[in-house]
């Protein structure tokens, strides 16, 4: 998963044809998410996705004070 799809994995990925509609789509009747089995899936994948983000956060601080020393 790229760092731009973990942060939004729950959104599905539109065509550009349904991009398209969303212009007329006034009442917001065309979003569309992906699901999950459960709640408690949901969950994990939301939590795993953060803590995978604070831990890429936190390599990269690493790598940015290892290159000012």
């Amino acid at each position: 998963m790229t760092d731009l799809m973990s942060k939004y994995f729950l959104f599905s990925n539109p065509s550009f044809l349904s991009e398209m509609g969303r212009i007329m789509d006034l009442g917001s009747t065309l979003n569309e998410y992906n699901g999950s089995p459960d709640e408690a899936v949901a969950d994990f994948l939301a939590i795993s996705s953060d803590w995978n983000t604070v831990g890429n956060d936190i390599r990269s601080a690493i790598a940015e004070h290892g290159k000012e020393r």
